[in-house]
């Protein structure tokens, strides 16, 4: 598995996998081993013997060893460790150490899907980002001089019932610039420490059953062998609560949320391959998402609730984003998950002050 000469392949997301003219499993990369289950101990063992019967791959493997030439299949079924997957496969001859070998690339359809909609979700957040923080700075200054004006207004005025409408002006000029904080607040950096996954979600968990005190269970299914991860301890809180108070907002308060924590081996995140990472899912068994929403939820202003900022999933996104994790979603009525992960080594170094 750690053939000097393909070491470069260990940390693609894509399965890589090198096979001898004679038709043996020379190398295979992790994500190779994770797809089929592969085990060392199989190297050197003829394909046949390592991956299920599968006439595509070992015909592709065979033309391209024979004819010198790259194979390339799009929406392939293959049988895959964890049952049946549809993929696109790359064959193409190498030359490696004097001999010809046939370097197999094999991709999930819908990881490349996962991955597409990531780079297009981060690009979208990126220019949302700087177009809210563009609008805030022009939006504060006016809205601080209406406010003042207002509250100069209403020491004048001799009427009391006049009063009222300054005091509207007022009350809801704070509202808009308490908005446009919450807007401006994902640009402070991490203040990085270490902390545990499940501390956070006990502080969660506390506050989200007093605020909705009948109706609601929160259930814990938690993994406690998890080790600690370095992150911004009130981001994770506030990014998770966000979730948690959407799932409790679409209940009406009534219904049943699951808090599990998992670890996950092996995960690619933004592009980048990671050995662990501690996995978060919130479930609820709610009415589900609208799918209009669907493909525009972590957009900011974007709420299905009457009412609703639409804030609240977009601040969850970007702090998971700046702990260089990824948050994914499956809803249907009755049950509706949302999967964070969160990996462990992201921060090469030790905290040190405001810089990650």
């Amino acid at each position: 598995m750690h053939d000097p000469h393909f070491c470069g392949l260990d940390y693609l997301d894509a399965a890589m996998l090198a096979v001898s003219p004679e038709g043996a499993l020379s190398y295979f990369n992790p994500a190779a081993g994770d797809l089929f289950g592969l085990k060392d101990d199989q190297l050197g063992l003829p394909l046949a013997a390592c991956l299920a019967p599968d006439t595509a791959v070992f015909a592709a493997v065979g033309t391209a060893l024979s004819r010198n030439v790259s194979i390339t299949e799009y929406e392939l079924l293959l049988p895959v460790a964890q049952g049946d997957a549809y993929v696109s496969l790359t064959v193409a001859p190498i030359e490696c150490a004097g001999r010809t070998l046939a370097l197999v690339e094999i991709r999930q359809i819908d990881q490349q899907r996962r991955i597409a909609n990531e780079e297009r979700l981060h690009a979208q957040q990126q220019a949302n980002r700087e177009l809210i923080r563009n609008l805030a700075h022009e939006i504060k200054n006016p809205l601080g001089g209406i406010r003042g004006a207002a509250q100069l207004l209403s020491s004048e005025l001799p009427n009391p019932q006049l009063k009222e409408y300054t005091q509207v002006i007022i009350e809801e000029s704070q509202r808009l610039q308490s908005l446009l904080d919450r807007l401006l607040t994902p640009h402070r950096l991490p203040q990085l420490s270490e902390l545990s996954i499940h501390e956070v979600l006990e502080r969660v968990r506390s506050v989200v059953l007093a605020e909705t005190p009948n109706g609601l269970a929160v259930r814990r299914d938690y993994d406690t062998s998890l080790p600690n991860l370095i992150g911004d301890r009130e981001q994770l809180i506030q990014a998770l609560l966000n979730i948690v108070r959407n799932a409790v907002q679409a209940m009406a308060g009534v219904g049943e949320i699951v808090l599990r924590t998992r670890v996950a081996r092996q995960v690619t995140l933004n592009r980048k391959r990671y050995p662990l990472a501690i996995q978060v899912q919130i479930h609820d068994n709610g009415p589900g998402i609208p799918e209009a929403l669907k493909d525009t939820l972590f957009y900011p202003l974007v709420s299905g609730r009457p009412g609703g900022t639409g804030i609240g999933l977009h601040l969850a996104h970007t702090f998971v984003s700046q702990h260089h994790g990824t948050i994914e979603f499956d809803s249907r009525p009755g049950d509706t998950c949302f999967t964070l992960h969160l990996p462990l080594n992201a921060w090469h170094k030790k905290p040190q002050g405001n810089t990650p």
